[in-house]
């Protein structure tokens, strides 16, 4: 492995940290990503009661199985979304099968569709927040507070120039989230 590709010194203690059973490093693991984690189960769900459920599930896990973080795949934030989502969509999954005395409950390829469509959203969300603060003030003025791009370089005190190049790299960015779904489920 590569210093670059090494992953952030913070993941590799809080993994040891966690691995020695320090409740402290669950605590700052959870204050740190326990947003994350219940919005995507949220997104997922649709539903604050499951949402929640599944955040507990998630940190329990963490708690349980803190050598199953495997630095070499990623960072820890790509893992703890991962968990997520896999939990969310199977939570998802077992509470839409159909209950055998009704089988027109659920339709399979509604689920899917739901499925795929949050999955999309939840990397569009990661994306974003990966993204360079420059990138991200840019699509934020663009696209939430409905400036052109012209309004966006004033804003930002850049030329015209710089901020349709901040935009067309955010927008190409985000592409990825609906055209390049990752294996594994990771976000």
């Amino acid at each position: 492995m590569t210093a670059a590709a090494a992953p952030p010194r913070w993941d590799r203690k809080m993994q040891q940290r966690l691995a020695r059973g320090e409740e402290a490093a669950l605590g700052e693991l959870y204050d740190r990503f326990a947003p994350l984690v219940h919005s995507l189960a949220h997104r997922v769900m649709d539903d604050e009661d499951a949402a929640a459920q599944i955040t507990r599930e998630v940190f329990g896990y963490i708690w349980e199985n803190p050598d199953a973080y495997d630095p070499k795949r990623g960072s820890l934030r790509s893992w703890v979304a991962g968990i997520t989502q896999r939990q969310a969509v199977h939570r998802l999954r077992q509470a839409s099968c159909p209950d055998e005395s009704n089988p027109d409950e659920s339709n399979p390829e509604e689920i899917e569709a739901r499925i795929r469509e949050a999955s999309a959203a939840a990397r569009a969300d990661y994306i974003v927040d990966s993204m360079p603060a420059p990138l991200r003030a840019a699509l934020d003025l663009a696209y939430r507070k409905h400036r052109d791009y012209r309004q966006t370089a004033a804003v930002l005190g850049v030329t015209e120039d710089e901020a349709r190049r901040r935009l067309r790299l955010g927008l190409q960015l985000l592409s990825t989230a609906v055209d390049q779904p990752r294996r594994g489920g990771l976000l």
